[in-house]
């Protein structure tokens, strides 16, 4: 913990040597809504599937940072969702089980009226989808904006909600959910949306 903080104070450094940033951790939670409409071709030639979802659930996470002078943060977020997937947005038949997290880094701007601070955000990193077992995880490169409002309700606490949306950059050539035997699915698209409706705790030090 004391070289995460030293490590964060240098950045703060490099960002504004002249000033003094506070570090803040801020877990969250809340409902990430599916990517509808994933399509993909079917390996598997006793199968018609053209579209995967994931399906809508609860999402927990954490943001470790630093201020800035701006006045906003930059910011490591953490996010994980446990859900599956399944074959169309009414299907009740699970493919598989799935965890998809988020790697980001990303930066805050706010807009400060009193003790409420509006704000909006950005972010890039990478999405991991991890299902079952039997499956290869897939890692892409993916990015995240959205927008919020906080309310201090002492100087070093702050309560949080906010909307964000996270666009994952999928290779189109490329097969989903391998094994030794092959690849389940081929992607027939490009990108794949997820957002979140979130609430959340900040506390500085």
């Amino acid at each position: 913990m004391k070289l995460v903080r030293l490590a964060l104070m240098a950045v703060c450094a490099l960002i504004n040597p002249n000033s003094y940033a506070e570090i803040f951790v801020a877990p969250f939670g809340g409902y990430s809504f599916g990517s509808n409409g994933l399509e993909v071709s079917v390996n598997d030639a006793q199968t018609n599937l053209s579209e995967l979802n994931i399906t809508e659930s609860g999402n927990i996470g954490i943001m470790l940072g630093v201020t800035t002078n701006d006045p906003g943060n930059m910011y490591f977020l953490y996010s994980r969702q446990d859900t599956d997937l399944r074959q169309g947005s009414l299907s009740s038949d699970k493919l598989t089980e799935l965890e998809v997290n988020y790697f980001h880094l990303g930066g805050t701007l706010y807009f400060p009226n009193e003790n409420l601070k509006p704000y909006i955000t950005a972010s890039a990193g990478l999405t991991q989808l991890r299902p079952s077992k039997e499956y290869s995880s897939e890692t892409h490169f993916s990015m995240g904006i959205g927008g919020g409002v906080a309310y201090e309700v002492t100087q070093n606490v702050s309560l949080f909600a906010d909307v964000r949306g996270y666009a994952t950059f999928l290779n189109s050539d490329g097969g989903l959910f391998c094994n030794q035997a092959g690849c389940v699915w081929q992607i027939q698209g490009d990108l794949m949306w997820q957002s979140q409706v979130n609430l959340g705790l900040e506390i500085a030090f």
